[in-house]
């Protein structure tokens, strides 16, 4: 067996579930656990690499068919569990992001990696609609399809604002040639249109986070800053209780002023 690779999402996922229940018998690059949080059930979940993952295109946290599927019913199993249950009752469901992307590759493809994340990210928003708080810690990388897959549903998003959390539908290189710029040219383009940069500071003018958290060194967290993240998700789950199922949350940035618009014309012209 390969050596572990521990990654932000395995040192994190450490942290925010110790004394909490492991889920077993899911594919080892899926990580589960249930706990309490605030004195009420939680579910956490993170996606980690696995160095002998069935599909090596998902071997360093890439999120793939059998993360996809995976994480669909483990998502699925706790909108199931609590169903009858009243809406303050119902389960956090906490996604740990430390993606770098989706699995590219042509089993993927062959064997329908669409659908698998597709079953995601329907998972965590049936979820969210349910009544369930969603809430996405991002300690590391959050792209492409794998960030849609994995917690880009949540009611509340919180991120480290780290050097090494990066945001954005695809890598730097695939981008350029994309735009048919090189990746120099891309940087400079990133510093006047907050949607092409890849860092934290500029995706968080865009209003899609709740809280932008400044720890030292997210790989070796202090105790201070360890509280300061479960005090911030757990306030992060009372708001989202308290805010409704929908994401409008995220459109009060500045930033936003065009979605907002384009939005209100699409309802009218949809009323008339």
């Amino acid at each position: 067996m390969a050596e572990k690779n521990l990654s932000r999402g395995d040192i994190w996922f450490d942290i925010m579930t110790k004394g909490y229940t492991v889920r077993h018998g899911q594919c080892a690059s899926v990580r589960v656990a249930d706990g309490k949080l605030d004195g009420k059930e939680a579910r956490i979940i993170a996606v980690v690499p696995d160095a002998d993952n069935r599909y090596p295109r998902a071997a360093k946290g890439e999120v793939g068919l059998l993360e996809g599927w995976t994480l669909g019913k483990v998502v699925a199993e706790a909108v199931k569990a609590d169903e009858d249950k009243a809406p303050e009752d119902k389960r956090a469901i906490i996604a740990v992001i430390d993606v770098p992307s989706q699995a590219y590759g042509r089993r993927e493809e062959a064997f329908g990696i669409h659908l698998a994340l597709a079953a995601s990210a329907g998972a965590y928003a049936t979820a969210r609609l349910a009544g369930h708080p969603v809430i996405g810690l991002i300690v590391g990388k959050a792209m492409s399809g794998a960030f849609l897959a994995h917690g880009y549903q949540a009611n509340r998003l919180i991120a480290f604002n780290d050097k090494e959390v990066l945001i954005h539908a695809m890598g730097k290189a695939s981008a350029a040639r994309i735009t048919k710029r090189t990746v120099d040219s891309l940087e400079e383009l990133a510093s006047t249109i907050p949607p092409m940069a890849y860092d934290i500071a500029n995706f968080a003018t865009l209003g899609l986070l709740e809280n932008l958290l400044d720890i030292a060194n997210p790989d070796a967290p202090t105790i201070a800053e360890v509280d300061l993240v479960k005090e911030t998700v757990t306030k992060a789950v009372q708001t989202a209780r308290a805010g409704g199922v929908t994401l409008e949350n995220r459109l009060g940035s500045p930033n936003r002023a065009g979605t907002v618009s384009v939005r209100a014309k699409m309802r009218e012209q949809w009323a008339a």
